[in-house]
């Protein structure tokens, strides 16, 4: 079908042109490859598509009935790409991004409220998950662009880092008095004496976090896993507990005196935010405009 196509189109620029010498012009070539092409067509269906006159040539009554299906198909080849055409000017299309509800409030919804501004045509979709989940659905071709922590490996995926982001443990002025009343100075061992909050098992951060006490040897006494780092916040201002959370997100917090960070026997390392999608299927028109809009914005 990939040569019969090549084929067609110069039956139907010849029956348009009604002259071999025209459409040979209109394709850039030679008249000999023209006729001898129309000659393999009409071999391959058996059947004659032209015959030869004065001013040049005529379609058959096969020819014509071809020529009905053949036209059918360029038109709407040429509608098809007009279409994409407009689409691609006017910035419609759809765009699927996985990421955290955490990520998303702190950390995306700047990007999406200026390309929205700039590309009001372009539905948009969020999938509110875990990081873990938006990598497999990155995997699956379920979303175009995920914005996650990077993970360790990162095989098969294209990033580009928004920067960095450190992880602290938190808790309210009050929580801390009454853990001293019950344990004398046991805010110093808070992770022995006190209430931890980490999210759960599922998200990379956990894991994140997991790894940093193993290879600190510090142990845990009492953990309260929640699944978004929202309510791990909330939780932690009205005095639930320790809660381990991001210090940009709770910059706020700490300088109105709302939360106090507690100092650990060794900082946990910074680790990368990044965008990221699929190497293998690439972005569609809609999805490298916004990860260009998001590149330039990020380098202003």
């Amino acid at each position: 079908m990939e040569s019969n196509l090549a084929l067609y189109k110069i039956f139907y620029a010849v029956a348009n042109a009604g002259n071999i010498s025209r459409a040979a012009e209109q394709l850039h070539i030679s008249q000999p490859a023209i006729s001898k092409s129309i000659g393999r067509l009409e071999k391959n269906l058996d059947i004659i598509l032209f015959t030869r006159n004065s001013r040049g040539v005529s379609l058959t009554d096969e020819g014509k009935i071809l020529y009905q299906y053949v036209n059918t198909a360029f038109e709407a080849i040429s509608s098809g790409e007009e279409n994409l055409r407009y689409m691609s000017k006017l910035g419609v299309g759809h765009i699927r991004i996985g990421v955290s509800a955490t990520l998303c409030k702190y950390l995306l919804l700047p990007y999406l409220k200026g390309f929205v501004f700039q590309y009001p045509h372009i539905k948009i979709t969020i999938k509110c998950q875990s990081s873990i989940h938006t990598l497999n659905m990155l995997e699956r071709g379920e979303i175009d662009i995920g914005l996650i922590g990077k993970p360790e490996i990162a095989k098969g995926l294209d990033l580009y880092s928004l920067g960095e982001i450190e992880d602290i443990f938190v808790a309210a002025p009050s929580y801390l008095d009454n853990l001293d009343l019950r344990v004398p100075g046991g805010g110093k061992d808070f992770f022995k004496n006190g209430n931890l909050m980490l999210l759960d098992e599922e998200n990379l951060t956990r894991s994140y976090i997991d790894g940093y006490l193993r290879r600190n040897h510090i142990q845990t006494e009492h953990i309260l896993e929640i699944s978004d780092m929202d309510l791990l916040m909330e939780f932690a201002r009205i005095g639930l507990g320790i809660a381990c959370v991001v210090r940009e997100f709770v910059k706020d917090d700490i300088e109105q005196g709302g939360l106090v960070e507690l100092p650990l026997p060794v900082p946990i390392p910074k680790r990368e935010i990044s965008f990221a999608c699929s190497s293998a299927t690439g972005l569609s028109q809609p999805g490298r405009l916004f990860w260009e809009f998001c590149t330039s914005t990020r380098e202003e």
